[in-house]
């Protein structure tokens, strides 16, 4: 029987799902950057959301059963929040790169550049979408070391 929907809560792994939905968006969000920029900065930005992910996964794998398992759940978790700090700073630095030309970054299915407007809403878009995914697994990575520290 599945529980209703107004009565569901947060999974105790929502962190891994968040990590994951920050990495496509973050890719998504890379796409849109120039080829000039991008050969200087995507690779490096794009790396660290994966690591977000990747120490997410790493974390959630590892039950704190004994204080070994603790530390190196700790540890994994404490990569993925500071992983998730840098990659803040980055998408921030890729944004004020587009926000300089951003009709560059969208064009019509006919390979026009739309409206620098249009460019400019679409890009806040984007990039108030992911900050709010990025805010709230830091958010959920810090409740679970807490949590942890409870046990």
């Amino acid at each position: 029987m599945s529980v209703l929907k107004s009565h569901r809560t947060e999974s105790k792994t929502e962190y891994v799902n968040t990590a994951n939905e920050i990495y496509v968006q973050t890719i998504e969000f890379l796409s849109r950057l120039s080829s000039r920029y991008a050969r200087l900065v995507a690779e490096k930005v794009a790396a660290l959301a994966s690591e977000v992910v990747d120490n997410a996964v790493e974390a959630n794998d590892i039950y704190p059963s004994n204080d070994t398992r603790k530390e190196l759940r700790e540890r994994h978790l404490l990569e993925a929040r500071a992983s998730l700090a840098a990659l803040d700073l980055r998408l921030g630095r890729c944004y004020e790169l587009m926000m300089r030309n951003p009709e560059g970054c969208f064009s019509k299915s006919n390979g026009d550049a739309i409206d620098s407007s249009k460019a400019r809403k679409k890009l806040e878009q984007m990039s108030q979408a992911l900050g709010e995914l990025i805010d709230a697994e830091r958010s959920m990575l810090t409740g679970v070391l807490k949590s942890d520290k409870g046990r």
